[in-house]
């Protein structure tokens, strides 16, 4: 479950070369695309499983606050399990291209 090369680096500078602002651009739009990739799939089991628990308590007219919460929390400890492999994965990726782009800049 390999995160595969999904942010390669547009930029390979030379050692050396000046950092523009054209690469702050991109490595602030890239860390915006890792934090969206990486709580997508804990945050939309969360809003799955808040809709499916609303609806039901909705037709039921259960009002209990530890109805909507505990349910909620036990999914996304299930989502984390599974998605977490790849979640790091993704991290580490785009840590290493990070610190690619750190070694190879000046300032």
């Amino acid at each position: 479950m390999g995160a595969g090369n999904r942010f390669p680096c547009r930029y390979v500078l030379n050692v050396g070369e000046l950092m523009d602002t054209s690469l702050v651009m991109d490595i602030a739009l890239d860390s915006l695309k890792v934090t969206i990739l990486v709580a997508a799939p804990i945050l939309a089991a969360a809003l799955i499983s808040g809709l499916l628990v609303g609806i039901l308590q909705a037709a039921t007219s259960i009002q209990e606050m530890t109805l909507s919460f505990i349910p909620k929390l036990a999914v996304m400890v299930l989502s984390l399990v599974v998605f977490g492999e790849w979640q790091i994965a993704v991290l580490a990726e785009y840590f290493h291209d990070i610190f690619e782009r750190v070694r190879t800049i000046t300032l």
